[in-house]
């Protein structure tokens, strides 16, 4: 053991590259060209704590992405790690299959608590490490449960990128050279606060959706069969960060439960206190058949789980399994985050913090026009760029910039802020860092992405 240690140490000290572009010279050799992250953050991380992020070269990044919302408490928090040397000395297994443990009956006890009702009517399902393999698991159960076959989804979700997860996913972009989708998948369009795409806009586009939605369902000559489930997410993440109206959702877990549909919520990146609520659908005061949780409920570790109403856990034994589904380090991890969310109240902060910075970032927009919008929940906030000097279209909107967008990373990135982009043609900077970020800390974020601006050739007015 002391042999190999030494052998890790002096690899580290003596024979690794120690600059950025070394760095990811050697992984461009190592890796498949399917690698996105470096292209747009082009940095080999040393260390990390908090918020802030630091590269091999020493420069200091202040990270809005937290793993796309993997790290709720951010980076190392000094809880999480103790969580994890406690299991290391523990004597427990690192993971156990479905097999459980007083560790895993701890976080399921309290994992159930979070949920509607106190969990009451639901059970969990320990599904593979990711949340695509958690949303495959609930198209799964969906079908077993009603013998239906088809799934509507909607314009601008995202799911994951594995076979039935990205059917249901909108992006066209990674669907182009995959032929043989699930069949049956049946896309609707999703409310959008700036560009509503009915082309109505405000109270009324919302209202025209709710009823288009409804008249699918109940319409004979729709060309639609019923489906077994509907999938959304009550707040888009890569999709531009566009939050559901509580109307709409309202409506769509009405008319499912009218008809047996089964309403399967994706809460991967929303969930947890992301969006100033525990879960992101309880803004519209809902309950979902199926809750699809993961990144933060790991932790930081990998973990995905389902919460299913307890009415629909159709399975037989071993009929959806998957080798990493005990991980117990990500339990771990997972019970210390969730505990901190809980009873130190992050959600109530991340609300706060995000109405006020959204204030400020209104404040900007009155100085730099081609911030078009400013949307989103708590901590999970989308800045849309635009076009200001092209024409609006009739509902006022100005034509996206997704290259203008691109810049401005590249300008948060030299700063020292980092940023991912979603949306239509990649047009939104999206922000979602640590659960923990203080006041002073988003003053920084403002300070750098007003620069980033500046340095990006934008003139205020």
């Amino acid at each position: 053991m002391m042999t190999d240690k030494v052998r890790i140490d002096s690899l580290s000290a003596n024979s690794l590259p120690q600059s950025n572009e070394s760095f990811l010279n050697r992984q461009a050799e190592f890796e498949s060209n399917v690698r996105s992250y470096p292209r747009k953050l082009p940095l080999a991380i040393a260390k990390a704590q908090g918020v802030w992020i630091t590269d091999v070269e020493n420069k200091e990044y202040l990270d809005c992405l937290a793993g796309a919302g993997t790290l709720a408490l951010g980076h190392n928090h000094p809880e999480v790690i103790q969580s994890i040397q406690s299991v290391i000395t523990s004597g427990l297994p690192l993971h156990t299959l479905d097999l459980t443990t007083p560790l895993k009956d701890e976080f399921s006890a309290y994992l159930l608590s979070l949920l509607p009702g106190q969990g009451k009517e639901y059970c969990l399902q320990f599904t593979g490490p990711s949340g695509a393999d958690a949303v495959e698991a609930a198209l799964k159960l969906a079908k077993k449960v009603t013998g239906r076959s088809g799934v509507i989804s909607f314009s601008g979700g995202y799911h994951g990128m594995t076979h039935g997860a990205l059917s249901v996913t909108g992006n066209l972009s990674p669907k182009e050279a995959v032929n043989g989708m699930m069949p049956e998948v049946q896309f609707m369009p999703y409310p959008h606060q700036y560009r509503c795409p009915l082309g109505i806009g405000g109270e009324a586009g919302v209202k025209a959706l709710t009823y288009y939605f409804e008249n699918l369902i109940n319409d004979v000559e729709s060309g639609v069969r019923k489906p077994t489930a509907v999938i959304l997410e009550a707040v888009q993440g890569e999709g531009g960060v566009n939050p559901a109206p509580a109307e709409w959702l309202q409506r769509i877990r009405k008319v499912t439960q009218e008809h047996g549909i089964l309403l399967i919520l994706d809460e991967v990146q929303a969930g947890f206190a992301r969006t100033g609520k525990f879960f992101a659908f309880e803004h519209a005061g809902i309950e979902p058949d199926i809750i699809v949780m993961s990144k933060a409920v790991g932790g930081g570790l990998p973990l995905a789980v389902l919460g299913i109403k307890k009415q629909f856990d159709a399975w037989a034994p071993g009929h959806h399994t998957g080798t990493f589904r005990g991980n117990q380090l990500a339990m771990a991890t997972g019970l210390t985050t969730l505990k901190i969310l809980k009873e130190e109240r992050i959600a109530d902060k991340v609300a706060e913090q995000g109405e006020w910075l959204k204030g400020k970032l209104a404040e900007m927009q009155k100085r730099f026009p081609v911030i078009g919008h400013v949307r989103g929940l708590g901590l999970m906030i989308g800045i849309e760029i635009v076009k200001p000097h092209e024409a609006q279209d009739h509902m006022g909107c100005y034509p996206a910039d997704g290259e203008l967008s691109a810049l401005l990373q590249k300008k948060c990135f030299e700063a020292g802020l980092i940023l991912e982009r979603g949306g239509r043609g990649g047009s939104v900077l999206r922000l979602l860092p640590s659960l923990l970020i203080s006041n002073a800390e988003l003053d920084v974020f403002l300070d750098k992405f007003e620069s980033a601006l500046l340095n990006a050739g934008v003139k205020p007015v």
